[in-house]
Formats: C-alpha cells, sequence, structure tokens
C-alpha cells in the first residue's frame, strides 16, 4: 500500500473514530437527563423501545456500511463501484421494507408480547427510520470503501444531535404540557426517523448521481442479485450481529424483564418503574465502554498496517497493546463504578434504588470490551467462526435464562444474566480464536498483576467514601450535592492508586504507556525519578 494512501487511511480512520466517540457519550449521556425529567416510568417507556432504534442504526451505521465498503473497494474502477452500490441499495431497501411493515403491521403483538400494548404506538414511531436506512447505509459504504470517511462522520454527528434535541424537547414539553409517558415516547422515538432524515441529506448528491440516475454500462462482470444477497446475509449479517451485541440483549430484556416482574407478583405500575431503574444501567455501561474501548481503539490502524505488510511479530505486539489496554481500562472503569455505585445512583438519578442492580449490571463493561476488542482483531485475520458461535451462544444463555432469573430474583436476576451471557460470548471468542491470540491475556503474569491492583483500587475507594460519610454525617452524605463531591474524590483516589500500582507493579509496557492519555508524560516522570534517586 503506498505510504500516501496509507496515510489517508489513517486520517480517515481517525476522523471516523473522533465522530463516533463524540457521538457515543452523546448517545448515552442524554439519557441521563432524560431519566430526570420523566422518572423510572417514563425512562421504561423509552427504553423498551430503543433496542428496535438501536438495532437499525447499527444496520445504517456500522454493520451494512463496513460491508459495503469491503464491495465498493473490491471493484475495479469507478463505474463498477457505483454499479455495485446501486445493487446494494436495491438489496437494502428489500430488506427495510419487509421489516418496515413487519414492525407497522405487528405493532399491537410486539408490544402485547413485551406486557404492555401501549407502547404500540412507539413502536409503529420508530418503524419509520428503517424506510432511510438502505440510503444511509449505501452512502457510508460507498464513501468510506473509496476511504472518504467525512460524509460518514458528519453524519453521524448530525444524526445524534437532532435525535437528542429532539428526545430531550419531548421530554420538556411532557413534564411543561403534563403529556402521558406513552405520548411522550412516542415523540421520543419519533426523533429517529426525523434524524435519518436531516442526516440523509449529506448523501443526496451522491443518490441522486448513482441511485437515482439511469444506471450507466457495466465495464468489468459484476456479481448476480442472487450471489450478493447471499453475501449480504452471511457476510453483511454478522457484521450486523456482532456490532449489535449489547442492544440484542437489551432487546431480550424488553420482552422477559417487565411480564417476569409482572409474573413475580408485582403490580404493573410497579413493574413498570422498576424495568426503569434497571434501564439505568444502559448508560452507564455504554459510557464505560467509550473510556474501556477509545484508547485501545487507536491502535486499529497500526494493526491493520502489521497484517497488510506480513509483520506477523509486529501484528501480535500491537494486538497484545490493544487487548491489555481494553482489559485494563474496562476493568478499572468497572470496579470503580461498583465502588461508588451508591453516590453515581444518588448523583445521576436522584435516588438509590437497583444499586445492587445496577453493580450487578455495570460488570457487563468488563466482557463487553473485551468482545469488542478481541472481534475488531479477529474481524483482521477474517475469523468469523469464533465471533459467530460466541454471539449465538450468548443470546441463548440470555433468552432462555432471563426470564426464569427475573422471575425469581427481579432486577438483580436480569443483569446477573447480562453479565453471564456476555461471559459466555467472551469465552467461546477467545477459546475458538487461535492460539497467539489466547496467550495474550496469560503472558507475564499479567491478569494476577491487573486482578490485585484493581482489587486493592476498590477496597481503598470504597474505604474512602466511608470515611468521608462518616465525617459529614448520614443526612449531608444522603444529598446528589454531597454525592457529587463524594464520587469526584473517590475517581481521583482510584486514578491515583491505578496509575500509581501500574507504574509499581509495570503493568504495561512503554508502547502499551504510550497509547494512554498522558502516557509519555508519566513515562517522562518515571524515568527523571530514577534519575534523580540514583
Amino acid at each position: 500500500m503506498p505510504k500516501d494512501h496509507l496515510n489517508t487511511v489513517f486520517k480517515g480512520a481517525l476522523i471516523l473514530s473522533i465522530s463516533s466517540l463524540v457521538a457515543k457519550i452523546l448517545s448515552a449521556v442524554y439519557r441521563i437527563p432524560l431519566q430526570n425529567m420523566v422518572g423510572n416510568t417514563g425512562f421504561y417507556v423509552y427504553q423498551q423501545i430503543y433496542p428496535l432504534y438501536g438495532i437499525g442504526m447499527t444496520f445504517a451505521l456500522n454493520g451494512f456500511p463496513n460491508f459495503i465498503s469491503k464491495l465498493v473497494a473490491e471493484q475495479p474502477d469507478e463505474t463498477s463501484k457505483s454499479l455495485i452500490a446501486r445493487r446494494a441499495f436495491h438489496i437494502l431497501s428489500g430488506l427495510s421494507l419487509v421489516v418496515f411493515f413487519g414492525l407497522q403491521l405487528g405493532a399491537t403483538w410486539i408490544a402485547a408480547h413485551m406486557g404492555d400494548v401501549n407502547l404500540a404506538p412507539i413502536i409503529s414511531a420508530v418503524a419509520w427510520m428503517f424506510v432511510f436506512m438502505p440510503w444511509l447505509a449505501t452512502g457510508r459504504g460507498y464513501y468510506q470503501g473509496k476511504f472518504l470517511m467525512g460524509p460518514t462522520a458528519v453524519s453521524q454527528l448530525i444524526e445524534q444531535v437532532v435525535r437528542v434535541a429532539i428526545i430531550i424537547m419531548a421530554a420538556y414539553f411532557s413534564v411543561r404540557l403534563g403529556w402521558d409517558n406513552y405520548r411522550m415516547g412516542t415523540w421520543a422515538m419519533s426523533s429517529a426517523p426525523l434524524a435519518a432524515i436531516c442526516s440523509s441529506l449529506i448523501f443526496t448528491a451522491f443518490g441522486l448521481r448513482y441511485l437515482l440516475a439511469p444506471a450507466p454500462a457495466p465495464t468489468h462482470p459484476l456479481p448476480s442479485y442472487r450471489k450478493l444477497t447471499k453475501r449480504f446475509v452471511i457476510e453483511g449479517g454478522t457484521l450486523c450481529l456482532v456490532a449489535a451485541v449489547v442492544i440484542l440483549l437489551q432487546l431480550v430484556d424488553s420482552f422477559t424483564v417487565m411480564r417476569g416482574l409482572v409474573h413475580q407478583g408485582q403490580l404493573p405500575e410497579v413493574a413498570k418503574a422498576l424495568k426503569g431503574v434497571y434501564d439505568r444501567g444502559q448508560p452507564l455501561v455504554q459510557l464505560g465502554l467509550v473510556v474501556a474501548t477509545a484508547f485501545s481503539a487507536t491502535l486499529l490502524p497500526a494493526l491493520t498496517d502489521a497484517l497488510a505488510k506480513r509483520r506477523p511479530i509486529e501484528f501480535k505486539r500491537q494486538t497484545q497493546a490493544m487487548v491489555h489496554v481494553s482489559l485494563a481500562l474496562s476493568m478499572a472503569a468497572t470496579v470503580g463504578l461498583v465502588a461508588l455505585m451508591p453516590q453515581i445512583n444518588r448523583l445521576l438519578f436522584g435516588s438509590l434504588e437497583g444499586t445492587t442492580a445496577l453493580r450487578i449490571y455495570i460488570i457487563s463493561i468488563l466482557f463487553a470490551a473485551l468482545i469488542t476488542t478481541y472481534t475488531s482483531v479477529l474481524q483482521s485475520l477474517n475469523e468469523y467462526t469464533a465471533m459467530i458461535i460466541g454471539i449465538i451462544a450468548g443470546l441463548a444463555t440470555k433468552v432462555l435464562a432471563n426470564y426464569i432469573f427475573v422471575v425469581h430474583y427481579g432486577i438483580n436476576g436480569a443483569s446477573a444474566v447480562t453479565v453471564l451471557s456476555l461471559a459466555v460470548m467472551f469465552a467461546v471468542m477467545w477459546l475458538g480464536s487461535p492460539e497467539d491470540l489466547q496467550q495474550v491475556l496469560l503472558e507475564s503474569g499479567y491478569l494476577i498483576k491487573l486482578l490485585a491492583l484493581s482489587a486493592v483500587m476498590g477496597i481503598v475507594v470504597i474505604l474512602s467514601c466511608h470515611q468521608i460519610t462518616a465525617l459529614v454525617g448520614p443526612i449531608l452524605a444522603n444529598t446528589r450535592g454531597m454525592a457529587g463531591i463524594i464520587t469526584v474524590i473517590g475517581v481521583l483516589i482510584g486514578v491515583l492508586v491505578f496509575v500509581a500500582g501500574a507504574v509499581y507493579a509495570r503493568l504495561f509496557t512503554i508502547r502499551e504507556w504510550l497509547v494512554l492519555p498522558y502516557g509519555k508524560r508519566l513515562i517522562k516522570a518515571v524515568a527523571k525519578g530514577k534519575e534523580h534517586h540514583s
């Protein structure tokens, strides 16, 4: 690969990574004010249907665009690229219409199986976003296939900003005008198609030129619609499945948690509020994953380059750095959030309801981050079998166990099954991955060091919070303001303990330190300290 072209690829990957990071933060953060404005039951109404939106956006943003970009990149000339994009658009249009009409006609049936027929209008509202999915996915995939990441990045940001703005406005007017929760939910989910329309405008020129204008004569043979559809189902479907892992688990929750709570003996209104409490964990896990995977993702271009240039030793080093950084950050985020959960729950959501369930749910960050990292490496190696089997095994665990655990253990049971499902997914992927990739977790006593360091950090943070609570008294400690102060102090103490312990235990190599923020400064500071003492 020529150097100039490689630089273009790297710059494009960086632009897309930054926009994706901003979009993910927006997608996680807005749900905290939403819950505060509409309460637990209002949040339940929104979160019950959110997985349907999430699956649609996975199709339009990650899964199918990545597959279409591969198809476009395979073509030898511009005419063939435009024609393959046109065929992809036709296939996706057929798929999206099936999903759209399925959701519209089956809205009442789906809502009834979620245990709440009042959700039907919200399902109908979110269904409209699938109409725009082919246009978005094809436009993004076409430009990504030409290594132009700008249009995808811009459309992604527009989609999130418009959607979040409409959701917060819907929540505001719901409180101001006294709407019921289902009317609020319908307006909030209408943000999905409206945001899709706005982000689709980025691809207007592309669509008019390549998708709707008369097709030029082909210059090279193209795969038939039948073969292309088969590839869409197998390759594109796999990419969508990988990208939607956490959302699919949430979809299972939508069908089982509320119904399980009612079967347990809870009144429907109480069950809805409890599901809303349980759903508090989702933005926290999302934020934790952003932190855990953002910095390790910066190694992906180097990983791709090492593979392209057939440098197995460099590939192994980059893989090790990526796995170690992701695991360390996800472990630190998980232990920190578990230790500070009572204060975080009080600060963000105004109560201590569901603290135990949230503590269990937060462990999802650890396994979800590992799954994300391992799937990135396995995809680069074109190893899909372990991924597919792992995801199917994890989803089967969730489907089979969730309802039973909710009936017996309430929302604590749902949290435990989510963690168990992700653990099963990762275990199958890890066992099915190449031996070198398996050994990355076990080399140099890394895992033992990390577990010991995380345990020390967690204990220190918990003891510090207890000490502050004892000093200020229980009444002041239970206010949101003091919960915020304790949380900030706890985070600072946790970071200091973890970083100092990582340096002392030599947890990271120099390469791994350089990936982390301020890693270079820390290496220089430690080196100066050693010179001073010698």
